[in-house]
Protein backbone atom coordinates (compact mmCIF):
# COMPACT_ATOMS: atom_id res chain seq x y z
CA UNK A 1 0.00 0.00 0.00
CA UNK A 2 2.91 2.26 0.85
CA UNK A 3 4.08 1.74 -2.73
CA UNK A 4 1.28 2.74 -4.40
CA UNK A 5 0.73 6.03 -2.18
CA UNK A 6 4.30 6.72 -3.19
CA UNK A 7 4.02 6.22 -6.65
CA UNK A 8 0.45 8.10 -6.45
CA UNK A 9 2.65 10.98 -4.73
CA UNK A 10 5.09 10.85 -7.47
CA UNK A 11 2.85 11.33 -10.35
CA UNK A 12 1.39 13.71 -9.14
CA UNK A 13 4.23 15.77 -7.83
CA UNK A 14 5.70 15.17 -11.52
CA UNK A 15 2.13 16.81 -12.85
CA UNK A 16 2.61 20.11 -10.56
CA UNK A 17 5.65 20.45 -11.78
CA UNK A 18 4.91 20.26 -15.57
CA UNK A 19 2.19 22.59 -15.07
CA UNK A 20 4.63 25.27 -13.35
CA UNK A 21 6.86 25.03 -16.00
CA UNK A 22 3.65 25.36 -18.85
CA UNK A 23 2.63 28.55 -16.29
CA UNK A 24 6.38 29.32 -17.03
CA UNK A 25 6.42 29.52 -20.70
CA UNK A 26 2.81 31.20 -21.13
CA UNK A 27 3.94 33.95 -18.71
CA UNK A 28 7.58 34.45 -20.21
CA UNK A 29 7.61 32.97 -23.49
CA UNK A 30 4.13 32.96 -24.86
CA UNK A 31 2.86 36.02 -22.92
CA UNK A 32 5.06 38.48 -25.33
CA UNK A 33 4.13 36.94 -27.90
CA UNK A 34 0.11 37.37 -27.07
CA UNK A 35 0.55 40.64 -25.40
CA UNK A 36 2.39 41.93 -29.12
CA UNK A 37 -0.37 40.04 -31.17
CA UNK A 38 -2.29 42.22 -33.61
CA UNK A 39 -5.58 40.84 -32.51
CA UNK A 40 -5.24 41.62 -29.16
CA UNK A 41 -7.81 44.17 -27.81
CA UNK A 42 -5.38 45.45 -25.02
CA UNK A 43 -2.67 46.88 -27.36
CA UNK A 44 -5.19 49.17 -29.34
CA UNK A 45 -6.43 50.18 -26.84
CA UNK A 46 -3.35 51.76 -24.98
CA UNK A 47 -2.37 52.88 -28.45
CA UNK A 48 -5.06 55.44 -27.73
CA UNK A 49 -5.34 55.73 -24.12
CA UNK A 50 -3.74 59.35 -24.85
CA UNK A 51 -3.54 62.52 -27.00
CA UNK A 52 -0.72 61.10 -29.61
CA UNK A 53 2.20 62.99 -30.84
CA UNK A 54 2.40 65.27 -33.74
CA UNK A 55 3.68 65.33 -37.09
CA UNK A 56 5.24 68.57 -37.95
CA UNK A 57 5.34 70.95 -40.73
CA UNK A 58 7.14 74.10 -40.42
CA UNK A 59 6.93 74.38 -37.35
CA UNK A 60 3.54 73.61 -36.98
CA UNK A 61 1.63 70.32 -36.03
CA UNK A 62 -0.74 69.39 -39.15
CA UNK A 63 -1.96 66.00 -37.01
CA UNK A 64 -3.80 66.09 -33.50
CA UNK A 65 -6.31 63.93 -31.50
CA UNK A 66 -9.53 63.82 -30.68
CA UNK A 67 -11.52 62.50 -27.22
CA UNK A 68 -13.66 59.91 -28.60
CA UNK A 69 -17.77 58.84 -26.80
CA UNK A 70 -18.57 55.96 -26.19
CA UNK A 71 -15.18 53.68 -26.86
CA UNK A 72 -12.55 51.99 -24.86
CA UNK A 73 -10.42 53.77 -27.37
CA UNK A 74 -10.46 57.37 -25.84
CA UNK A 75 -8.66 59.26 -28.43
CA UNK A 76 -8.41 59.26 -32.22
CA UNK A 77 -6.29 60.88 -34.89
CA UNK A 78 -7.58 64.36 -36.63
CA UNK A 79 -6.08 65.99 -39.40
CA UNK A 80 -5.13 69.50 -40.09
CA UNK A 81 -5.55 70.32 -44.40
CA UNK A 82 -5.85 65.66 -44.41
CA UNK A 83 -5.90 65.94 -47.86
CA UNK A 84 -3.29 68.47 -48.73
CA UNK A 85 -0.74 66.53 -46.17
CA UNK A 86 -2.35 62.62 -47.03
CA UNK A 87 1.04 62.12 -49.28
CA UNK A 88 3.19 62.67 -46.38
CA UNK A 89 1.49 61.28 -43.17
CA UNK A 90 -0.40 58.43 -44.66
CA UNK A 91 -3.15 57.66 -42.19
CA UNK A 92 -3.59 56.78 -38.59
CA UNK A 93 -6.64 54.26 -37.81
CA UNK A 94 -8.27 52.39 -34.96
CA UNK A 95 -9.35 49.75 -37.29
CA UNK A 96 -7.36 50.07 -40.38
CA UNK A 97 -3.94 50.38 -38.96
CA UNK A 98 -0.86 53.10 -39.87
CA UNK A 99 0.71 53.89 -42.99
CA UNK A 100 3.42 56.00 -43.86
CA UNK A 101 4.92 58.33 -41.28
CA UNK A 102 1.92 57.58 -39.35
CA UNK A 103 2.82 53.69 -39.32
CA UNK A 104 6.74 53.87 -39.55
CA UNK A 105 6.47 56.10 -36.05
CA UNK A 106 3.60 54.53 -34.79
CA UNK A 107 5.31 53.58 -31.12
CA UNK A 108 6.80 56.91 -31.17
CA UNK A 109 3.88 59.02 -31.57
CA UNK A 110 1.33 56.67 -28.88
CA UNK A 111 4.63 56.86 -26.16
CA UNK A 112 4.72 52.76 -26.38
CA UNK A 113 8.84 53.47 -27.61
CA UNK A 114 11.07 51.91 -25.33
CA UNK A 115 13.16 55.34 -26.09
CA UNK A 116 10.91 57.52 -24.94
CA UNK A 117 10.57 56.09 -21.21
CA UNK A 118 12.12 56.21 -18.14
CA UNK A 119 13.71 53.29 -16.36
CA UNK A 120 10.45 52.79 -14.21
CA UNK A 121 8.30 53.42 -17.18
CA UNK A 122 9.95 50.43 -19.14
CA UNK A 123 9.52 48.15 -16.03
CA UNK A 124 5.92 48.63 -15.52
CA UNK A 125 5.24 48.92 -19.01
CA UNK A 126 3.70 51.85 -19.21
CA UNK A 127 3.02 54.53 -22.00
CA UNK A 128 5.39 57.90 -21.97
CA UNK A 129 4.29 61.20 -23.11
CA UNK A 130 4.24 60.72 -26.88
CA UNK A 131 6.94 62.28 -29.05
CA UNK A 132 6.92 64.09 -32.59
CA UNK A 133 7.90 63.98 -36.03
CA UNK A 134 9.71 66.80 -37.78
CA UNK A 135 9.59 67.00 -41.56
CA UNK A 136 11.17 69.02 -44.13
CA UNK A 137 7.86 69.97 -45.71
CA UNK A 138 7.59 73.30 -46.87
CA UNK A 139 3.92 74.38 -46.81
CA UNK A 140 4.40 76.77 -49.62
CA UNK A 141 5.81 74.20 -52.31
CA UNK A 142 3.44 71.48 -51.07
CA UNK A 143 0.58 73.70 -51.44
CA UNK A 144 1.66 74.89 -55.17
CA UNK A 145 1.85 71.66 -56.06
CA UNK A 146 -1.58 70.11 -55.09
CA UNK A 147 -3.50 73.50 -56.15
CA UNK A 148 -1.50 73.08 -60.35
CA UNK A 149 -2.47 69.45 -59.81
CA UNK A 150 -5.99 70.61 -58.96
CA UNK A 151 -8.47 67.79 -59.96
CA UNK A 152 -5.96 65.88 -62.24
CA UNK A 153 -4.74 62.37 -61.53
CA UNK A 154 -0.84 62.44 -60.81
CA UNK A 155 2.08 63.23 -58.31
CA UNK A 156 4.68 65.70 -57.77
CA UNK A 157 8.04 65.76 -55.61
CA UNK A 158 10.73 68.71 -54.97
CA UNK A 159 14.10 68.12 -53.40
CA UNK A 160 16.47 70.37 -52.44
CA UNK A 161 19.90 69.21 -54.17
CA UNK A 162 22.18 70.73 -51.60
CA UNK A 163 20.71 69.23 -48.66
CA UNK A 164 18.53 65.80 -49.44
CA UNK A 165 15.61 67.34 -47.87
CA UNK A 166 11.88 66.46 -50.06
CA UNK A 167 10.15 70.05 -49.84
CA UNK A 168 7.19 68.28 -51.11
CA UNK A 169 5.19 65.22 -51.60
CA UNK A 170 1.80 65.49 -53.49
CA UNK A 171 -0.31 62.71 -55.15
CA UNK A 172 -3.82 63.27 -56.53
CA UNK A 173 -6.66 62.82 -56.02
CA UNK A 174 -6.30 63.02 -52.55
CA UNK A 175 -8.08 61.53 -49.31
CA UNK A 176 -8.58 63.30 -45.92
CA UNK A 177 -7.04 60.29 -43.28
CA UNK A 178 -9.50 62.15 -40.69
CA UNK A 179 -12.63 60.31 -42.44
CA UNK A 180 -11.27 57.05 -41.54
CA UNK A 181 -9.68 57.20 -38.19
CA UNK A 182 -12.07 56.12 -35.91
CA UNK A 183 -14.22 53.25 -35.16
CA UNK A 184 -17.50 54.37 -36.08
CA UNK A 185 -19.91 53.60 -39.01
CA UNK A 186 -19.05 56.90 -40.60
CA UNK A 187 -15.09 55.97 -40.81
CA UNK A 188 -16.33 52.48 -42.28
CA UNK A 189 -18.29 54.18 -45.26
CA UNK A 190 -15.51 56.28 -45.51
CA UNK A 191 -13.36 53.20 -45.80
CA UNK A 192 -15.04 51.28 -48.30
CA UNK A 193 -15.98 54.65 -50.60
CA UNK A 194 -11.67 55.21 -50.75
CA UNK A 195 -10.87 51.12 -51.28
CA UNK A 196 -13.84 51.28 -54.26
CA UNK A 197 -12.99 54.46 -55.93
CA UNK A 198 -11.01 53.40 -59.18
CA UNK A 199 -9.32 56.35 -59.18
CA UNK A 200 -7.13 54.51 -56.13
CA UNK A 201 -6.69 57.73 -54.11
CA UNK A 202 -4.78 55.85 -51.37
CA UNK A 203 -2.37 54.91 -53.63
CA UNK A 204 1.18 57.18 -53.02
CA UNK A 205 1.69 57.70 -56.69
CA UNK A 206 4.32 60.06 -56.13
CA UNK A 207 6.74 57.02 -54.29
CA UNK A 208 4.51 53.86 -54.92
CA UNK A 209 3.71 53.57 -58.62
CA UNK A 210 6.41 53.77 -61.19
CA UNK A 211 5.43 54.48 -64.41
CA UNK A 212 7.15 54.90 -67.57
CA UNK A 213 9.27 58.00 -67.75
CA UNK A 214 9.05 58.55 -71.38
CA UNK A 215 11.55 61.31 -72.87
CA UNK A 216 12.86 62.48 -69.17
CA UNK A 217 14.46 59.92 -69.37
CA UNK A 218 16.66 60.91 -71.96
CA UNK A 219 18.73 62.75 -69.44
CA UNK A 220 20.17 59.20 -68.07
CA UNK A 221 21.01 58.44 -71.57
CA UNK A 222 22.58 61.87 -72.43
CA UNK A 223 24.67 61.33 -69.32
CA UNK A 224 25.84 57.82 -70.05
CA UNK A 225 27.03 59.23 -73.41
CA UNK A 226 28.82 61.96 -72.20
CA UNK A 227 30.57 59.81 -68.73
CA UNK A 228 30.89 56.78 -71.23
CA UNK A 229 33.02 59.12 -73.79
CA UNK A 230 30.76 58.23 -76.48
CA UNK A 231 30.18 61.93 -76.63
CA UNK A 232 32.54 64.26 -75.82
CA UNK A 233 30.09 67.50 -75.86
CA UNK A 234 26.64 68.31 -75.67
CA UNK A 235 27.42 70.21 -78.53
CA UNK A 236 28.99 67.42 -80.55
CA UNK A 237 26.97 66.28 -83.55
CA UNK A 238 25.54 61.96 -83.48
CA UNK A 239 25.17 59.72 -85.84
CA UNK A 240 21.62 59.56 -85.49
CA UNK A 241 19.64 58.85 -89.13
CA UNK A 242 15.73 60.34 -88.77
CA UNK A 243 14.20 58.82 -88.87
CA UNK A 244 15.44 55.85 -87.54
CA UNK A 245 14.38 51.83 -87.80
CA UNK A 246 14.91 50.15 -85.04
CA UNK A 247 17.58 47.14 -84.78
CA UNK A 248 16.56 43.92 -86.41
CA UNK A 249 13.39 44.98 -87.21
CA UNK A 250 11.06 47.32 -89.92
CA UNK A 251 9.84 49.57 -87.47
CA UNK A 252 10.70 53.09 -87.60
CA UNK A 253 10.62 55.54 -84.85
CA UNK A 254 9.55 58.83 -85.40
CA UNK A 255 9.74 62.22 -83.40
CA UNK A 256 7.31 64.01 -82.84
CA UNK A 257 7.78 66.90 -85.42
CA UNK A 258 8.89 65.91 -88.67
CA UNK A 259 10.12 69.33 -89.03
CA UNK A 260 12.71 69.21 -86.12
CA UNK A 261 16.03 69.02 -86.49
CA UNK A 262 17.05 65.97 -85.50
CA UNK A 263 19.00 64.26 -88.07
CA UNK A 264 22.31 63.58 -86.56
CA UNK A 265 21.99 66.09 -83.94
CA UNK A 266 23.67 67.46 -80.97
CA UNK A 267 22.43 66.07 -77.44
CA UNK A 268 21.85 69.78 -76.86
CA UNK A 269 19.11 70.19 -79.64
CA UNK A 270 17.69 66.63 -79.48
CA UNK A 271 17.00 67.39 -75.65
CA UNK A 272 16.05 70.88 -76.91
CA UNK A 273 13.63 69.11 -79.16
CA UNK A 274 13.23 65.95 -77.51
CA UNK A 275 14.45 63.87 -80.99
CA UNK A 276 13.14 60.25 -80.32
CA UNK A 277 15.92 59.15 -82.88
CA UNK A 278 19.16 60.34 -81.18
CA UNK A 279 18.34 58.97 -77.97
CA UNK A 280 17.62 55.30 -79.03
CA UNK A 281 20.81 55.40 -80.99
CA UNK A 282 22.65 56.51 -78.23
CA UNK A 283 20.91 53.77 -76.27
CA UNK A 284 21.83 50.78 -78.80
CA UNK A 285 25.29 52.33 -79.70
CA UNK A 286 26.07 52.36 -75.31
CA UNK A 287 24.38 49.18 -74.70
CA UNK A 288 21.87 48.37 -72.09
CA UNK A 289 24.68 47.37 -69.76
CA UNK A 290 25.79 51.20 -69.33
CA UNK A 291 22.79 52.68 -70.00
CA UNK A 292 22.01 50.35 -66.96
CA UNK A 293 24.61 51.29 -64.88
CA UNK A 294 23.95 54.89 -65.48
CA UNK A 295 20.30 54.69 -64.46
CA UNK A 296 21.30 52.23 -61.02
CA UNK A 297 23.93 54.80 -60.03
CA UNK A 298 20.93 57.69 -60.04
CA UNK A 299 18.70 55.20 -58.34
CA UNK A 300 16.73 52.90 -60.61
CA UNK A 301 16.38 48.91 -59.23
CA UNK A 302 17.14 50.12 -55.48
CA UNK A 303 14.07 50.21 -53.24
CA UNK A 304 14.60 53.36 -50.83
CA UNK A 305 13.49 54.51 -47.74
CA UNK A 306 12.55 58.12 -47.30
CA UNK A 307 11.83 56.52 -44.26
CA UNK A 308 8.64 55.43 -46.53
CA UNK A 309 9.32 52.61 -48.42
CA UNK A 310 9.79 54.21 -52.15
CA UNK A 311 9.26 51.18 -54.73
CA UNK A 312 11.70 50.80 -56.51
CA UNK A 313 12.31 52.75 -60.78
CA UNK A 314 13.22 49.72 -63.02
CA UNK A 315 15.80 49.71 -66.18
CA UNK A 316 14.99 46.50 -67.52
CA UNK A 317 17.61 43.87 -68.42
CA UNK A 318 17.81 41.19 -71.09
CA UNK A 319 17.17 43.06 -74.06
CA UNK A 320 17.22 42.88 -77.87
CA UNK A 321 18.77 45.93 -79.70
CA UNK A 322 15.26 47.27 -80.77
CA UNK A 323 14.32 46.80 -77.23
CA UNK A 324 17.29 48.84 -76.21
CA UNK A 325 16.44 51.78 -78.31
CA UNK A 326 13.20 52.09 -77.19
CA UNK A 327 14.23 51.91 -73.31
CA UNK A 328 16.54 55.05 -75.05
CA UNK A 329 13.90 57.40 -75.04
CA UNK A 330 11.57 56.38 -71.60
CA UNK A 331 9.82 53.40 -73.15
CA UNK A 332 9.32 49.37 -73.51
CA UNK A 333 9.39 48.47 -69.73
CA UNK A 334 11.30 51.33 -68.37
CA UNK A 335 9.82 52.64 -65.12
CA UNK A 336 10.24 55.70 -62.49
CA UNK A 337 8.53 57.41 -59.75
CA UNK A 338 8.38 61.27 -59.52
CA UNK A 339 10.83 61.21 -56.73
CA UNK A 340 13.61 59.16 -58.87
CA UNK A 341 12.94 61.68 -61.38
CA UNK A 342 13.82 64.61 -59.05
CA UNK A 343 16.44 62.54 -58.23
CA UNK A 344 17.90 62.82 -61.60
CA UNK A 345 17.15 66.87 -61.75
CA UNK A 346 18.73 66.81 -58.37
CA UNK A 347 21.99 65.25 -59.32
CA UNK A 348 22.54 67.00 -62.15
CA UNK A 349 21.83 70.59 -60.15
CA UNK A 350 24.01 69.69 -57.61
CA UNK A 351 27.01 69.26 -59.77
CA UNK A 352 27.02 65.66 -60.52
CA UNK A 353 25.99 64.58 -56.44
CA UNK A 354 23.25 63.23 -54.91
CA UNK A 355 22.45 63.48 -51.58
CA UNK A 356 19.97 60.70 -50.06
CA UNK A 357 16.54 62.24 -50.40
CA UNK A 358 14.85 62.21 -47.29
CA UNK A 359 11.58 63.55 -45.50
CA UNK A 360 12.09 63.66 -41.91
CA UNK A 361 14.34 65.85 -40.57
CA UNK A 362 14.08 64.84 -37.00
CA UNK A 363 12.59 63.39 -34.03
CA UNK A 364 11.66 64.27 -30.51
CA UNK A 365 10.06 63.16 -27.25
CA UNK A 366 7.87 65.42 -25.66
CA UNK A 367 10.39 67.60 -23.95
CA UNK A 368 11.06 68.65 -27.52
CA UNK A 369 14.75 66.77 -26.81
CA UNK A 370 16.23 65.63 -30.04
CA UNK A 371 16.14 61.44 -30.41
CA UNK A 372 17.39 61.26 -34.47
CA UNK A 373 18.37 63.81 -36.29
CA UNK A 374 17.99 62.85 -40.31
CA UNK A 375 19.46 66.05 -42.15
CA UNK A 376 22.64 65.27 -40.29
CA UNK A 377 23.09 61.68 -41.37
CA UNK A 378 22.67 62.14 -45.18
CA UNK A 379 24.98 60.35 -47.57
CA UNK A 380 26.06 61.77 -50.74
CA UNK A 381 27.33 60.04 -53.92
CA UNK A 382 28.71 61.24 -57.01
CA UNK A 383 26.31 60.39 -60.10
CA UNK A 384 28.22 61.88 -62.68
CA UNK A 385 31.41 64.58 -62.77
CA UNK A 386 30.81 68.18 -62.52
CA UNK A 387 31.93 68.65 -66.48
CA UNK A 388 28.91 66.37 -67.14
CA UNK A 389 26.35 67.84 -65.01
CA UNK A 390 27.51 71.57 -66.03
CA UNK A 391 26.69 70.11 -70.21
CA UNK A 392 23.38 68.75 -69.21
CA UNK A 393 22.43 71.49 -67.20
CA UNK A 394 22.75 73.91 -70.09
CA UNK A 395 21.32 71.72 -72.23
CA UNK A 396 18.04 71.48 -69.62
CA UNK A 397 18.57 75.45 -69.81
CA UNK A 398 17.67 75.57 -73.63
CA UNK A 399 15.03 72.96 -73.48
CA UNK A 400 13.09 75.11 -71.03
CA UNK A 401 14.29 79.09 -72.83
CA UNK A 402 14.16 77.81 -76.40
CA UNK A 403 12.53 73.94 -76.43
CA UNK A 404 9.78 72.48 -75.68
CA UNK A 405 9.76 73.03 -71.75
CA UNK A 406 8.57 77.26 -72.21
CA UNK A 407 6.22 77.07 -69.46
CA UNK A 408 8.50 76.38 -66.63
CA UNK A 409 9.99 79.82 -66.86
CA UNK A 410 10.53 81.48 -63.83
CA UNK A 411 11.13 85.17 -63.44
CA UNK A 412 14.41 85.76 -61.41
CA UNK A 413 15.54 82.00 -61.91
CA UNK A 414 17.69 80.09 -64.17
CA UNK A 415 15.81 76.98 -64.59
CA UNK A 416 16.34 73.85 -66.49
CA UNK A 417 14.26 71.01 -67.65
CA UNK A 418 12.87 68.38 -69.53
CA UNK A 419 9.58 67.07 -70.83
CA UNK A 420 8.34 63.60 -71.60
CA UNK A 421 5.07 62.10 -72.64
CA UNK A 422 4.84 58.49 -72.32
CA UNK A 423 2.63 55.35 -74.30
CA UNK A 424 -0.17 54.33 -72.29
CA UNK A 425 -2.02 51.29 -72.72
CA UNK A 426 -1.27 48.96 -75.55
CA UNK A 427 -0.43 50.36 -78.84
CA UNK A 428 -0.59 53.70 -77.10
CA UNK A 429 -5.10 53.13 -76.94
CA UNK A 430 -4.54 55.62 -73.69
CA UNK A 431 -4.21 58.85 -72.78
CA UNK A 432 0.12 59.24 -72.37
CA UNK A 433 1.47 60.33 -69.27
CA UNK A 434 2.80 63.66 -69.40
CA UNK A 435 5.69 64.42 -67.41
CA UNK A 436 8.38 67.28 -66.67
CA UNK A 437 11.19 67.17 -64.71
CA UNK A 438 13.65 69.82 -63.94
CA UNK A 439 15.59 72.17 -61.50
CA UNK A 440 15.77 76.06 -60.65
CA UNK A 441 18.35 78.48 -58.87
CA UNK A 442 17.88 82.08 -57.86
CA UNK A 443 19.77 84.42 -59.76
CA UNK A 444 20.20 86.79 -56.82
CA UNK A 445 20.87 83.74 -54.06
CA UNK A 446 22.04 79.84 -53.26
CA UNK A 447 18.07 78.73 -53.26
CA UNK A 448 17.43 76.03 -55.57
CA UNK A 449 14.64 73.22 -55.95
CA UNK A 450 14.52 70.55 -58.18
CA UNK A 451 10.82 69.00 -59.57
CA UNK A 452 9.13 66.16 -61.11
CA UNK A 453 5.56 66.07 -61.98
CA UNK A 454 3.60 63.44 -63.48
CA UNK A 455 -0.05 63.79 -65.22
CA UNK A 456 -1.60 60.30 -65.72
CA UNK A 457 -4.90 62.24 -66.27
CA UNK A 458 -6.56 65.17 -67.21
CA UNK A 459 -9.47 66.87 -69.11
CA UNK A 460 -7.42 67.99 -71.56
CA UNK A 461 -8.02 66.19 -75.12
CA UNK A 462 -5.88 63.54 -76.36
CA UNK A 463 -3.66 65.55 -78.88
CA UNK A 464 -3.30 68.16 -76.01
CA UNK A 465 -1.71 65.87 -73.75
CA UNK A 466 2.20 66.97 -73.15
CA UNK A 467 5.05 67.56 -70.45
CA UNK A 468 4.84 71.35 -71.62
CA UNK A 469 1.50 71.63 -71.46
CA UNK A 470 0.00 69.65 -68.51
CA UNK A 471 3.26 69.20 -66.28
CA UNK A 472 5.59 72.21 -66.63
CA UNK A 473 2.85 74.47 -65.18
CA UNK A 474 2.83 72.51 -61.64
CA UNK A 475 6.67 71.98 -61.87
CA UNK A 476 6.74 76.19 -62.71
CA UNK A 477 4.37 76.77 -59.78
CA UNK A 478 6.49 74.89 -57.04
CA UNK A 479 9.89 75.77 -58.33
CA UNK A 480 8.26 79.59 -57.92
CA UNK A 481 7.11 78.94 -54.31
CA UNK A 482 10.14 77.05 -53.48
CA UNK A 483 12.72 79.92 -54.65
CA UNK A 484 10.15 82.59 -53.12
CA UNK A 485 10.03 80.39 -49.66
Amino acid sequence: MNKTIRRTAVFTLLLVFALLIRATWVQFYDGQALADDKNNRRNVMEQYAQPLGDIIVAGEAITGSARTQGSDLHYKRTYTDGELYAAVTGYGSQVYGATQLEGIYKDLLDGTDTELKNPLEVLTKEPAAPGDVVTTIEPDVQKAAYEALGDKKGAAVAIDPATGRILAVVSTPSYDPGTISGSGSDDAAAWQKLTKDEDKPLVNRALRQPLPPGSTFKLVVAAAALEDGLHGSVDERTDSPDPYTLPGTTTVLRNESSSAPCENATIRTALQYSCNNVFAKLAVDLGQDKVRAMAEKFGFDDELDVPVRAYASVYPSDMDEAQTALSGIGQFDVTATPLQMAMVSAAIANDGKLVSPHMVAQTSDADGTVLEDYDGDTETKEIVSSSTAEQLRSAMQTVVEEGTGTNARVSGATVGGKTGTAQHGENNSKTPYAWFTSYAKSDTGDDEVAVAVIVEQSDAARSEVSGNGLAAPVAQAMMEAALEG
